[in-house]
C-alpha cells in the first residue's frame, strides 16, 4: 500500500487546528477576546470575577442560537482549567443528561 500514496514522514501530518472550521479557529480564546455579554463578563462582573478566581464548578447556559453560549463556555473553561461538557437539551435526553 505504501508504494500507491509515498511514504508518510512526521512532518507530513497536518494539526488539528489546520483543518478545523474557521468558526472553530476564530474563536475566542479568553475573556478579554470575548466581544459581548459586559453585563456578565465585563471587567469587575459576576461571572468574570467568578472565572477567573476559578470559582465555578458548573454552569449552565441559556439563550438563543447564535447568542456566544459555547464561545463563552469554552474561554470559561479554559479559563478555569475545567472540563467543557457540551450538551444540547434539544438533542439529547434525559438518560444523556445523567450521565454528564
Amino acid at each position: 500500500m505504501d508504494e500507491l500514496f509515498g511514504e508518510f514522514t512526521p512532518q507530513d501530518k497536518k494539526t488539528e487546528a489546520e483543518f478545523a472550521p474557521l468558526a472553530e479557529r476564530i474563536r475566542p480564546k479568553t475573556l478579554e477576546q470575548f466581544i459581548g455579554q459586559e453585563h456578565l463578563v465585563g471587567p469587575g462582573r459576576l461571572l468574570r470575577r467568578l472565572a477567573e478566581q476559578k470559582k465555578l464548578s458548573s454552569l449552565i447556559l441559556w439563550g438563543p442560537p447564535g447568542s456566544g453560549k459555547t464561545s463563552l463556555a469554552h474561554v470559561i473553561s479554559r479559563a478555569t482549567r475545567s472540563e467543557f461538557v457540551p450538551f444540547s437539551a434539544v438533542l439529547g435526553g434525559v438518560a444523556e443528561l445523567r450521565t454528564v
